[in-house]
């Protein structure tokens, strides 16, 4: 990353160690203490200085600060201040410790540790860990752990990684090639090579040999880890390889995950915001705002609360959302993340196969039978429902019309109700009548869903828009174009009819034409927003996904700035969201779906009409790779959120049960 200092705290100028000292015992000293005083000193001086404080206060006062503070403050803010007291490496360790000393070990606390500090610090964590607890880290790491895991943080407790420079050029193939036979080309994955590599080799080599790996394998190297890597090793690896790409962007994430899973996670939350304060808290920003189009201070505004707030705050420094223009690192960064999802070839995966031996007779028979009488057994119909392919649901509905003279649909109408009607009748539909009805939905009534509108209509094929087109017709009698032209105006009217053709160039990217395309897009920016808009539509609405990916690529060089932050600042409104949904799906779009859910799930009450669109709509496409996004960016598993979502409003639990049978397993 950047030359030079890149932290937020700093060396105070005319510092007085024993005039601190004496701030701090005043501010302590009676009843009650001044919170403020304290949190502005100890964060405008550097840990160095602080280390000179605890010298001059026991020379001072015959009493140790540490004790003192501990007794004064509580909660976090307590643990905040106290362990900003501490130096550097006695903080690393005192985690290390917590992490393996409590019930159960905090394995994602080692992992961020380990796989994120440098040889210096590793050694220094090491002695500090000896001196502090009298016991040998390697030992205690590794009397608390097992297996791969256990092998590589003894690797990394090392601190023997080539130093950053050294590359050797000559293996740089042979290390990929190694890489990739030791996993994707083999049965069972040979866990020794990625330790051996990804725990000694420089930072400088090993980001070669993971552009070397994407060429061979088509994917980058994490997609394979995921994909043969499993539990904590699986995590430690991922670990590694983020740090090796960017430590900042690996500190962003972690921060992200910290406040956007279930509750706050104050842990992961202090000791980043500690430890990177006087090392690259600005990068870390940078690359926040990046990849989340928010800045960190915000973030961290909304989060938190009180004196914790302001003194996390202090050490955040500012606020990027003022600043707006895009830093050459983080344009460095940007450019490399549309390369890799430009190289990327994603697999698609989903969570619903089709039943074997299918006898859709008996299973028609199966639910009359559930249905008639007094009461209705949900569970059989869930259970036939949720555990057959969509294909194999029309033969059904199909067989319960010919056997039965009944219509399913009409039947289940009947005997189910709510949340649980909606998803089984809307895994009942085709996908194209699903996709129809949803758009009507969203159209119908008081108020347009845009919302709705915008991530269907993003995200379906030629194909699918093509097939909804005609199951609209049939079912409502008017085109869906004549509905959204009804319904919507202006330039967002335009952009949705201009999708609903399904009329999208196929094919991959034509790279002379998207440096053309990027220039346009980027003389645009300085235009009147009008003629941005129409620029933005001719090329964003009709340009194949793989072709996009290499002109937002260049749109980063051509521009120095992010399509996405562009989009955000320059537009607004339902023309902004679609845009940014167009290019959220480009860039990621089980991404784009995992966040949709996470919406759906977190606002203000459950958006079941989106949780269960998704989960119907993506089950039998990509929901396998859905909830591997939702997992990393949000250190939960979806079935986890799911679960504790939809707690609430689900009184019998069988909506609950259905969508988590939809979703699969845990992760």
């Amino acid at each position: 990353m950047g030359m030079g200092f890149r932290g937020t705290v700093t060396d105070a100028p005319d510092f007085d160690a024993s005039a601190d000292a004496e701030t701090l015992y005043n501010a302590m000293k009676g009843i009650g203490s001044d919170k403020e005083a304290i949190l502005d000193l100890v964060t405008g001086r550097s840990n160095a200085q602080r280390q000179e404080i605890v010298q001059a206060y026991k020379s001072s006062y015959g009493k140790n600060l540490i004790d003192d503070l501990k007794y004064e403050l509580t909660g976090k803010f307590e643990r905040l201040i106290v362990s900003l007291m501490r130096p550097q490496a006695y903080h690393d360790a005192k985690e290390i410790h917590d992490a393996i000393k409590g019930a159960g070990t905090d394995e994602k606390c080692l992992i961020e540790v380990l796989a994120s500090r440098n040889n210096q610090q590793i050694h220094n964590l090491v002695e500090a860990y000896k001196d502090a607890y009298g016991s040998d880290i390697e030992e205690d790491v590794t009397g608390d752990t097992s297996g791969h895991f256990k092998k590589m943080l003894v690797v990394l407790l090392q601190g023997t990684r080539d130093e950053p420079g050294v590359v050797h050029a000559d293996l740089v193939e042979e290390d990929a090639q190694a890489l990739f036979a030791a996993g994707e080309e083999q049965w069972g994955t040979e866990e020794s090579i990625f330790i051996m590599l990804l725990g000694n080799r420089s930072v400088s080599h090993l980001q070669m040999v993971f552009d070397k790996y994407q060429e061979i394998a088509e994917k980058p190297i994490e997609d394979s880890i995921k994909s043969e890597l499993s539990g904590d090793f699986e995590r430690l690896m991922l670990a590694v390889v983020q740090c090796i790409r960017s430590v900042p962007m690996y500190f962003a994430k972690r921060l992200y995950k910290s406040m956007k899973g279930l509750g706050t996670q104050d842990n992961t939350l202090i000791r980043i915001m500690i430890c990177r304060s006087e090392i690259d808290m600005l990068d870390i920003r940078e690359c926040f705002r990046m990849r989340y189009e928010k800045s960190l201070y915000n973030m961290i505004k909304e989060d938190t609360s009180g004196d914790y707030k302001r003194t996390l705050l202090a050490l955040c420094g500012g606020d990027d959302d003022l600043a707006g223009e895009f830093f050459p690192e983080a344009a460095q960064l940007a450019y490399k993340m549309w390369e890799t999802s430009a190289m990327t070839k994603v697999q698609l995966r989903p969570t619903i196969r089709p039943a074997s031996d299918f006898d859709p007779a008996d299973d028609a028979q199966n639910l009359r039978k559930a249905m008639k009488g007094f009461g209705t057994d949900e569970d059989v119909i869930i259970n036939i429902v949720a555990n057959r392919s969509n294909a194999q649901r029309q033969e059904i509905r199909q067989a319960f019309k010919s056997i039965l003279g009944r219509d399913l649909m009409k039947d289940l109408k009947s005997e189910l109700s709510k949340n649980l009607e909606r998803l089984i009748i809307g895994l009942m539909l085709t996908p194209a009548e699903f996709d129809a009805k949803m758009m009507r939905k969203a159209m119908e009534g008081a108020g347009t869903d845009e919302h709705s509108l915008i991530e269907i209509l993003v995200t379906r094929s030629n194909e699918e828009i093509h097939a909804m087109n005609a199951a609209y017709r049939a079912g409502y009698k008017k085109s869906m174009e004549e509905a959204i032209q009804s319904d919507t105006s202006g330039r967002f009217s335009q952009i949705l009819t201009s999708l609903v053709q399904g009329a999208r160039e196929q094919g991959p990217a034509d790279w002379d034409r998207a440096l053309v395309d990027a220039q346009e897009l980027a003389d645009a920016c300085n235009e009147g927003s009008d003629e941005m808009e129409i620029k933005f539509m001719s090329i964003l609405c009709t340009r194949s996904f793989p072709h996009l990916r290499r002109v937002f690529q260049e749109f980063v060089r051509c521009s120095n700035k992010d399509i996405e932050q562009i989009i955000k600042k320059e537009m607004s409104g339902d023309v902004k969201q679609v845009m940014y949904g167009i290019v959220q799906s480009v860039k990621n779009q089980s991404n784009y779906f995992a966040e949709r859910l996470y919406k759906a799930m977190k606002g203000m009450g459950t958006d079941d009409r989106a949780l269960i669109r998704i989960m119907v709509s993506r089950s039998e496409i990509d929901l396998f790779n859905i909830r591997k996004e939702f997992k990393e960016t949000h250190d939960c598993s979806l079935h986890e959120f799911i679960q504790v979502e939809t707690m609430v409003g689900d009184t019998s639990g069988d909506y609950r049960k259905t969508l988590l049978m939809l979703c699969g397993g845990q992760d």
